[in-house]
């Protein structure tokens, strides 16, 4: 058994949420936000059989998108000397990690 846990873009979220649910598989999300741009995201919390991790990992990439944003600085970059405009930075995708799962008990 693998634990997935993928880490997409809130505006993906309600398609991969139920195409995952569509296909099957059971899905916990939770409300995350990212390090870097401070926006949200889900993390989605799937438990599998090993044979349908390649399956899970397929609708993820379908259904979560890259996209380009437009982004400002914080003020302390602005204060440490880095630019002040906004700039274009690659947003979105998933971030997928597959874990090994030595027991599995639903209560």
């Amino acid at each position: 058994m693998k634990l997935i846990v993928a880490i997409i873009n809130n505006d993906d979220s309600a398609s991969v949420l139920s195409e995952l649910t569509h296909n099957g598989y059971g899905v916990t999300k939770l409300a995350t936000s990212g390090g870097f741009l401070k926006a949200g995201n889900s993390t989605l919390l799937i438990g599998t059989e090993d044979e349908k991790v390649d399956d899970v990992i397929s609708i993820i990439s379908e259904f979560s998108r890259k996209r380009t944003q437009m982004v400002t600085p914080s003020p302390s970059f602005i204060a440490e000397g880095f630019i002040s405009r906004a700039v274009e930075v690659t947003v979105g995708g998933a971030t997928v990690f597959v874990i090994d799962v030595d027991r599995f008990i639903k209560l």
